[in-house]
């Protein structure tokens, strides 16, 4: 009946307002293709390369004056460090470009979502594409693998471990974009890098050993410890906390591509220091393997920090959060240093240590069946 009124209604204006001149169909039907075109079609706002270009100077510049003025380097490795350089500046701008394209796919897939944190603001109503860390990853791999071109030899032993190692990061990003399709439980979550971390730990056939950091070194008693068997073990429960040490600070814009970016930046640091400093021929061998690793995975993230800084007009998804935690498991792994690398984790044991009288309350009030707050 309500219904009926309201077209009575709209008839007595349109009386009113008197006869209208009728529009040609061909007219009237390229107008409405367009409009649902143009809603289709999703325009992001330009990424911020100011903030992109400042963090890659402010980055690199330590490691670039320490790999060719500080330390007297070898002379192939400070070419295979420019190659490496090179290949990982293209994806940079390779990863730039596919953004937009990819953001407007998974945006016509419905792959979107809204920031919560701009609830209320014109802001928090627009269309936020989602699980972005895809093009980060792919372009990751494919500069990865063709690196092996310009600096490993086809017998190389380094090439088992640095395939597993990718095979590794390759099924993180097929899981992480699972995850953002199918919203997996936390439960599930948990173990889903040990799972990936799983071709790596059937490849690794280095040391065994770790050594304790030096603050620590007088309560252990040693300096190295060995761990035998039980490294492995190390390694599974290691990619484990670093996935989901990502993953926790989801949720702010530039959050997670910004603390990845400068771990990122630390582990280069680290490794050009230790390769220098050390007379060992394998100890070197593992950290330039390391940040042909790293260098990468740290221009392909700069270019995803442009989109993600606030304000955000990409999510970069639980895909990227378990791609960055793997490839900086990795990196520690076959770099050897994987006991240091859970100091650049500080801030996020500290956030998880604050939370667990939370994450006990809400247990308790599940159990019981209580309201959580």
């Amino acid at each position: 009946m309500a219904h009926r009124k309201k077209r009575g209604a709209k008839a007595k204006a349109a009386a009113a307002e008197g006869p209208r001149r009728p529009q040609p169909a061909a007219v009237a039907a390229p107008a409405e293709a367009a409009a649902a075109a143009e809603e289709e079609y999703l325009v992001l706002r330009p990424p911020n390369l100011r903030v992109a270009f400042a963090a890659m100077a402010l980055f690199l510049a330590p490691f670039s004056y320490l790999a060719f003025a500080h330390y007297p380097l070898d002379a192939d490795l400070r070419q295979s460090i420019l190659i490496c350089g090179a290949i990982s500046l293209g994806g940079f701008f390779v990863v730039l470009r596919l953004i937009p394209v990819t953001a407007r796919y998974l945006h016509r897939r419905s792959l979107f979502g809204k920031d919560i944190n701009k609830k209320g603001l014109p802001t928090g109503e627009i269309d936020v594409p989602e699980s972005l860390g895809i093009v980060v990853g792919i372009v990751y791999l494919v500069i990865a693998i063709l690196f092996q071109q310009f600096n490993f030899a086809a017998d190389s032993i380094w090439l088992v471990e640095y395939n597993a190692a990718l095979v590794s990061v390759c099924f993180m990003i097929l899981l992480g974009f699972i995850d953002d399709v199918l919203d997996i439980p936390w439960r599930v979550k948990l173990v889903l890098p040990g799972i990936a971390a799983l071709p790596l730990l059937m490849a690794y056939a280095g040391g065994t050993s770790i050594i304790i950091p030096k603050p620590l070194a007088s309560y252990v008693g040693v300096e190295v410890l060995e761990l035998g068997g039980l490294y492995k073990v190390f390694m599974f429960l290691l990619a484990i906390f670093c996935t989901n040490s990502i993953n926790i600070h989801a949720g702010l814009n530039g959050l997670e591509v910004g603390q990845t970016v400068v771990i990122s930046a630390a582990v280069l640091v680290h490794n050009i220091m230790r390769i220098g400093s050390s007379k060992d021929l394998e100890t070197q061998q593992a950290h330039a393997f390391s940040f042909y690793l790293v260098l990468p995975f740290l221009t392909t993230s700069l270019a995803l920090l442009g989109f993600n800084w606030y304000p955000s007009s990409v999510f970069v998804g639980d895909t990227y959060t378990y791609f960055a935690g793997m490839t900086l498991a990795v990196v520690g792994i076959l770099g050897h240093f994987s006991e240091t690398l859970l100091f650049f984790f500080l801030p996020q044991v500290l956030n998880f240590l604050c939370s667990v009288p939370q994450l006990l309350h809400l247990v308790h009030c599940r159990r019981h069946r209580l309201p959580m707050y």
